[in-house]
Order: structure tokens, then sequence, then C-alpha cells
């Protein structure tokens, strides 16, 4: 049953709606924050350098604090910003689908979880990444704090 919601297109965009009001309750609090994204959904404009994208996880985290955060727009869907990477800070561009965002994080606590999965043509396919084994990966990671598991629902029996 859940396997089917999460794969529905209603849920899909009822997820990215919510991302978006979030991201957009943030900018107009100017709370900085982070997100949890897969890097088969992510544009680097210019495209960073193999030696640097080579460190980057399948699914990787982005601090937007202070330039960062003030370069950051969420515009038709798509959270932009500027942000250095490697130790030349090597400049990029990086948009994000709002889809795409799994967690919304600020002070170390997820404010969001996404748990739409992407239909095929919205994964980017010269990446790659398994976005499936990068959500499964976000939900460990999620679960592995205990105070987050109470924030799920438990069938009981």
């Amino acid at each position: 049953m859940l396997n089917k919601t999460v794969n529905k297109n209603d849920f899909r965009d009822l997820m990215a709606n919510h991302c978006e009001d979030m991201i957009k309750f943030l900018f107009d609090e100017d709370i900085e924050f982070s997100i949890l994204t897969p890097l088969a959904n992510i544009e680097f404009n210019p495209v960073l350098p193999k030696d640097i994208i080579s460190e980057f996880k399948p699914i990787t985290l982005f601090t937007l604090a202070g330039y960062t955060y003030e370069s950051a727009k969420l515009d038709e869907n798509i959270l932009s910003f500027e942000a250095g990477f490697g130790k030349e800070n090597f400049g990029s561009y990086v948009s994000v689908p709002s889809y795409a965002i799994l967690q919304i994080i600020v002070e170390n606590t997820p404010i969001f979880i996404n748990l739409a999965i992407p239909p095929e043509e919205q994964i980017n396919p010269k990446k790659e990444i398994s976005v499936s084994k990068g959500v499964e990966k976000s939900m460990d990671i999620f679960l592995s704090n205990p105070n987050n598991k109470k924030l799920l629902k438990t069938k009981k029996i």
C-alpha cells in the first residue's frame, strides 16, 4: 500500500508543493537550512571538475548558510544557489528541483521529509546513481536518530 502511495503523481505533487512551501517559509523567516538530495537530480553550472564531483555521495547534503543562503532562490519549482566546492572553492550555480529534495534540515533536525519516489522521467539519465537506494539510505539515516522514530506512525497488531 505504501509503495503505491509514494509512486502516485498526486502524492509527488503534494510533497513537492509542501517542500516549496517550507522553503518559502524559511526564506520569509530568514532561517538558514540544509537540504538532502540525490546527486542524480542536481545541475551544476558550470559543471564541477571530476576531482570535486567524485567526492560527492549519491545522496548529498547542501548547507545554505552565509553567501550560499543569500544567493538562494526558489523559482519555477527549482531551488538554486551559488556555492564554492573543493579546496579551490570552485564556484558553481546549483539547481535542485523541489521534487528531488528528500529532507530539509534546520539546526540538525529534519523539518521536512519527502517520501515520494520521482517517476523515471524525472531522474537524470546521464548519471549512474540509484535514487531508490538513496531514498532507502536517507530513511536509514533518519531512523538512526532515536528521536526521529517517534515521528513515524506505527501500526499496532
